[in-house]
């Protein structure tokens, strides 16, 4: 059987403002339809398989509840270094001092790549208007069996 992640609700306040922000990271609008309480709109990465949907009424979870949502980059200072330069406010390059997947609370963050720059282990983070949060994933060489 094929499972395929198409799309994740983001709670949001403003679907407008949501909009604009995601734009602002040169993601593509897939869709944009209804008004009011009915707006939905879909926003997807660039070369990503997966979306993010927007719209007033898609969740009861609070707006900037979403945390650890994670883009793969294959190189972090360039992909961070882009998303400065569209006006987002971006951490420094960071990684876990004892290594493994970054906490939710920066407890435990080292400034800089991770040592010998491995794959998985370097990270950035920002977060959209309402407060969700970002992470963005170094990954190089991807574990065995995982398609790029």
């Amino acid at each position: 059987m094929d499972m395929k992640l198409e799309f994740i609700v983001l709670p949001i306040a403003d679907v407008g403002r949501a909009k604009n922000f995601y734009q602002t990271l040169g993601w593509r609008e897939d869709i944009d339809k209804g008004e009011g309480d009915a707006r939905v709109v879909q926003m997807t990465p660039p070369r990503s398989d997966c979306s993010i949907m927007l719209g007033p009424s898609l969740t009861s979870a609070a707006p900037g509840s979403a945390q650890g949502l994670c883009l793969v980059v294959n190189d972090i200072e360039a992909a961070r270094a882009e998303l400065v330069g569209r006006g987002v406010e971006v951490s420094e390059v960071f990684h876990q001092a004892a290594g493994g997947l970054p906490l939710a609370n920066a407890q435990g963050r080292a400034p800089g790549l991770a040592p010998d720059r491995g794959s998985y282990f370097s990270f950035a983070s920002f977060n959209d208007p309402d407060g969700n949060g970002w992470l963005l994933q170094e990954v190089t060489t991807r574990f065995p069996g995982r398609l790029w």
